[in-house]
């Protein structure tokens, strides 16, 4: 960001631009050593050799909402318009653990995602689309168990073998503490379930990636790009060590970690900070763990633009933004990119905005050139220094961490969120004041008579529907099957087992998610969060 002086730049990570960059700036930040070649370690050119000359990024938008049956539809919109991948976003209720018939539901049921209370709903969603040839993200970290037993619950009763399955579910629980509130356990027990899925996925889904650790909404929450980067890396340390103490093979359980982050802002920092990321994680996977399988080493990653680059002032300037958010996406080198369509500063997608952020992404493969070579920032004096710098600070907030006991207490204190919180107010401030300028905001503002944006509409009929449809499911299921099923599962948690296997065979028979949550939350008890001051 441009500070007061027209004469200083400074990066929100707090790093300062010189107006030139030379080879002494270069040999000073570090050197060229760390470069390297794409599809070798410490892969700051990217995780494979050729890149999009190969194969081009995934392309997967984030889309659901209402019923199944609703979601199902523009599942297969997306996918006839060109989507290679699904991004599956759940209602807060089912974020929640809690069923559309839960009275705290109310309101929420279908709002902002998909309502899924039983495999019913998995099933309705998934109907007649190949999962063995589209890779599945299932938005959804607090319920992640649940819901990940009802999607392989799932593809099994269709007949495919979990092997074989690719997607991955975000499941990252530590940053819904810091970013977004959709908690349901204590901590260390939340820690507990993701561990689970690691270690069932390890064992029985090797394909299929239990974690995709989200800096994103660390960053949306408040943290600079630098500290996206740093603590989340920290969390997919946190995640290793954890499945590393059950005995699970360091190389297994990195290469099942993927990686969600945000991009919107400053496109050459987001460059150098995906290129920095990449290499320190490749660095501290080898040098901390001793991992020694390449493809383990390799920093997966979604990178997409994100809504908080988004304004309600001018939202078609979002079109553009998220263009220029793609671009640096590609220039970074990210294997998928969900790119935010330009009415989400309102609303849920229409299938219009989807079209146009599909095509934006699609356009940078077919006609702008992103597909030609791999990395072709590299060796510039400016990139390769800015990316030294970059890691450099990565590290001294990591050690910073490490030397306060990790991330873990960082997190169940309270104290990252507190960090972050001020942060947000901060630049909330600067937005007011005009010291960070953002246009159609506080600079080259114009008064609108009537946005054009075409509003998502909440029908509360669609919400009646699904109530109805939990009604009809719970009537026709075995319910004293279902009642020893649950029981297992919370026998399980009470023996500190794998509670995974258990929680398929409910949901095998139609248990539902808040019955599920309700029988974990009975052993392991519910989220507090910490009083500060």
């Amino acid at each position: 960001m441009s500070t007061a002086d027209p004469g200083r730049v400074v990066w929100e990570s707090g790093l300062e631009i010189k107006p030139v960059y030379g080879p002494e700036d270069l040999a000073e930040s570090g050197g060229d050593t760390g470069i390297g070649v794409p599809g070798e370690y410490p892969f700051t050119r990217g995780i494979h050799p050729l890149m999009y000359r190969s194969r081009p990024f995934t392309m997967r938008q984030y889309s659901g909402f209402g019923t199944a049956a609703e979601t199902h539809e523009r599942f297969l919109f997306l996918i006839e318009q060109g989507n290679t991948g699904l991004n599956v976003a759940f209602d807060l209720p089912t974020q929640c653990g809690l069923d559309s018939d839960d009275p705290m539901a109310e309101g929420e049921i279908g709002r902002v995602g998909m309502a899924v209370d039983t495999l019913a709903d998995m099933e309705e969603a998934f109907a007649d689309i190949p999962l063995n040839e589209i890779t599945v993200s299932l938005t959804i970290n607090g319920a992640a168990v649940p819901i990940m037993a009802m999607y392989f619950a799932m593809a099994r009763k269709r007949g495919y073998d979990l092997a074989t399955l690719r997607g991955n579910a975000q499941n990252d629980i530590l940053k819904e503490f810091v970013g977004r509130g959709t908690w349901i356990f204590p901590v260390e027990e939340s820690i507990k379930l993701v561990g689970d899925t690691i270690e069932f996925c390890a064992r029985n889904a090797p394909r299929y990636s239990p974690v995709s650790v989200c800096g994103y909404h660390i960053r949306e929450s408040g943290a600079t790009p630098v500290q996206e980067m740093a603590y989340g890396l920290a969390i997919a340390r946190a995640y290793l060590e954890r499945s590393l103490e059950r005995g699970l093979d360091a190389n297994k359980v990195a290469r099942g970690l993927t990686f969600n982050f945000d991009l919107f802002g400053n496109m050459w920092e987001q460059v150098c900070k995906f290129r920095a990321g990449r290499r320190l994680w490749a660095r501290i996977l080898k040098e901390r763990y001793g991992v020694t399988d390449p493809k383990a080493m390799q920093m997966r990653m979604i990178a997409g633009g994100g809504g908080g680059g988004l304004t309600i002032e001018q939202p078609e300037n979002n079109i553009v933004r998220g263009a220029y958010y793609a671009l640096a996406s590609a220039l970074s080198g990210t294997q998928t990119m969900a790119l935010c369509s330009y009415d989400e500063a309102y609303t849920i997608p229409t299938e219009h905005a989807a079209k146009i952020s599909l095509r934006t992404m699609q356009l940078l493969i077919h006609e702008v050139g992103l597909a030609d070579t791999v990395d072709p920032l590299a060796g510039s004096y400016f990139i390769e220094t800015m990316t030294n710098e970059m890691e450099q600070a990565m590290v001294e907030v990591m050690d910073r961490l490490d030397a306060e006991g990790g991330i873990v207490p960082a997190i169940a204190e309270g104290r990252i969120q507190a960090e972050v919180s001020l942060q947000a107010y901060e630049r909330e401030r600067q937005l007011e004041s005009g010291e960070f300028k953002k246009v159609g905001v506080n600079i080259h503002r114009e008064e609108e008579e009537e946005r054009d944006v075409e509003m998502h509409p909440y029908r509360e009929e669609e919400a009646r529907a699904q109530q109805k449809r939990l009604a009809e499911v719970k009537a026709s299921r075995d319910s004293e099957a279902v009642s020893r099923a649950l029981a297992a599962v919370g026998e399980a948690a009470r023996r500190g087992d794998n509670v995974m296997p258990a929680v398929i065979d409910a949901v095998e028979i139609y248990a539902t998610v808040g019955e599920v949550c309700g029988a974990l939350r009975e052993v392991y008890g519910s989220y507090r969060e910490p009083i500060r001051f």
